[in-house]
């Protein structure tokens, strides 16, 4: 893959490379006083390129949305939306194949996008990004794979379906009835949080 020096006009290939200049800081660090980061194209496709290399995982185009536009300021809600598919078609992000929920990579081509021009993203947007992956990466990725649901059963009862999901095949499933929806509800909400406690718990006790 072809790249123009970096000297090369930015306007002149905007359509072509994920790079540009721009300024911004996330809106976790100007309580008050949120800014939304005014990047251009190129610049914010290196921004997403870059959450997908700090999180070393599959996401979801929702857990994308929700790191750059919902908690953080990075780039706005309607760039995340239309950039992604965009760094797909230019093959610098794919699809990982059997899930539930789609998840997307970043690839061998866009980790060299990534490495030749990270440099384009603003110091403190980076040091804001990698903080906030330290912080919560693992969380993100927990509620990508915990699903849960209920719903009422003939007899009255409520039946709660409890997942961890992990690339091609569940890791745990667990299905409880219990005698009311306030119950049923509880253990839905609960089980984001407790989902890893509770694996950890299972594994311990029946695997030698």
């Amino acid at each position: 893959m072809y790249f123009p020096p970096m000297t090369a006009p930015i306007h002149s290939r905007a359509k072509d490379l994920p790079y540009g200049e721009g300024t911004g800081v996330s809106k976790n660090h100007t309580k008050g006083n949120p800014m939304q980061i005014k990047g251009d194209i190129p610049q914010n496709k290196l921004i997403i390129l870059f959450v997908f290399d700090k999180m070393e995982s599959p996401l979801s185009e929702r857990t994308l949305n929700e790191m750059c536009s919902g908690y953080n300021s990075w780039i706005t809600y309607v760039d995340c939306k239309t950039l992604l598919p965009k760094l797909i078609n230019d093959g610098f992000i794919c699809e990982v194949p059997g899930n539930e929920e789609p998840l997307y990579v970043i690839t061998p081509e866009g980790r060299d996008s990534l490495a030749n021009f990270y440099i384009r993203i603003p110091l403190s947007v980076r040091e804001d990004i990698s903080r906030f992956v330290k912080t919560n990466g693992a969380k993100f990725r927990m509620r990508q794979e915990c699903k849960s649901d209920y719903y009422q059963n003939k007899d009255g009862s409520y039946t709660v379906f409890l997942r961890i999901l992990a690339p091609l095949q569940p890791m745990l499933e667990l299905k409880f009835v219990v005698q009311d929806k306030k119950t049923a509800s509880n253990i839905y909400k609960k089980w984001e949080d407790k989902a890893s406690e509770l694996y950890s718990v299972v594994y311990e006790t029946l695997v030698d």
